[in-house]
Order: C-alpha cells, then sequence, then structure tokens
C-alpha cells in the first residue's frame, strides 16, 4: 500500500452501519492509509466482559450489551484520534450516537441488501441474524436503522467492489468534509 495519506484529522473516525458493510475490512484499511491506529469496538467489547458477544447477549440480553457497548465506545472516544469500528447497533442508541457525533466524525458505510446478505450468510457468530430468516431479518433491521445511520456526517456506499477502492472512497469523503467544516470556520 502506499504511504500514509496527510490528512489532519482533528477526531477520530467512527465507522458506522450495519453488519456486512465493511466496518472492520474497510476500517483496517484506512487506518493504515491514515497512519492511525484501528479499534474493533466489538473486541474491545468483548476483552471487557471477558466473553463473546454472543454470549454477553445469551446472558444479559441486549439492553445490557447495549449499556455496556455505551461505555466502553466512550472510553474509547476519549483516546487520540483512531478508526473505529463500531457494531451494526451502537449508533442507534441515541446516548451513543450522541457521543459519537460530539467526539468524532462519523462515516456510514451503506450497503444494499443483497451485498450484505452475501457478506454475513455464512457467518453464525451474529445474535440477531438467529432470529428468523437472515436475509429477512436484515432488510427489517435496514428498514428500522437506514433512516438513523443517515444521521451519520458522512456516507459512503460499500458495494461488491474491492475493500480497498471503497477505502479511497472514504478518505477523499473525509477530505471533502474536512474541507468544507474548514471553510465554514470563522476566520
Amino acid at each position: 500500500m502506499d504511504a500514509p495519506i496527510p490528512l489532519s484529522l482533528p477526531r477520530t473516525v467512527a465507522l458506522v452501519g450495519l453488519m456486512g458493510a465493511g466496518k472492520s475490512a474497510i476500517g483496517k484499511r484506512l487506518a493504515t492509509r491514515l497512519g492511525l491506529p484501528f479499534i474493533d469496538a466489538d473486541d474491545e467489547i468483548e476483552r471487557a466482559a471477558g466473553c463473546s458477544i454472543a454470549e454477553i447477549f445469551a446472558k444479559y440480553g441486549e439492553a445490557d450489551f447495549r449499556a455496556g457497548e455505551r461505555r466502553v465506545i466512550a472510553r474509547l472516544l476519549d483516546r487520540p484520534s483512531h478508526v473505529l469500528s463500531t457494531g451494526g447497533g451502537a449508533y442507534i442508541d441515541p446516548n451513543t450516537r450522541a457521543l459519537m457525533r460530539a467526539k468524532a466524525i462519523t462515516v456510514w458505510l451503506r450497503a444494499d441488501l443483497d451485498v450484505l446478505f452475501e457478506r454475513v450468510k455464512k457467518r453464525g457468530h451474529r445474535p440477531l441474524l438467529r432470529q428468523g430468516d437472515p436475509r429477512e431479518v436484515l432488510g427489517r433491521l435496514m428498514a428500522q436503522r437506514y433512516p438513523i445511520y443517515a444521521e451519520a456526517d458522512i456516507v459512503v456506499e460499500s458495494t461488491a467492489q474491492p475493500a480497498d477502492r471503497t477505502t479511497e472512497q472514504v478518505i477523499e469523503a473525509l477530505r471533502l468534509y474536512l474541507e468544507a467544516a474548514q471553510a465554514k470556520a470563522p476566520a
């Protein structure tokens, strides 16, 4: 890969979107390209809890999981700038969303149902997909969550194209976002 891109990021870049949108795959590439650390919030939640997300859901339920997720993300957003991959439901929680909007640049990786389904259909570790037909569950989640994800600072289409191409699109979208923010800033 090329050398890190000289892009001055004043805050963490938080990737949001449904499972299968590419948050981890794009996040790792983005961090490398920007010369920043990459952190996966789900990995940090599992480390803090001492068990898997599926186990947390099974033992404590989604409400307790979301509360723990909010605490972990708050702690992560207090760190120096990095690229943060968040779980699919993190941005849906109003308190977590407000925290991310205040302390990060949020990027929604928007993908259509066929792309999402193709990426997640062989993975059995996603608790929400165990609640019925996975394609129908994804469709329901899209209907519920896409209007909320649309509140993100930046939207980038995550298609079936190579992850490196999507990463370049995120970098360009960040550049445009930062230029617009700078133009609006008082002189």
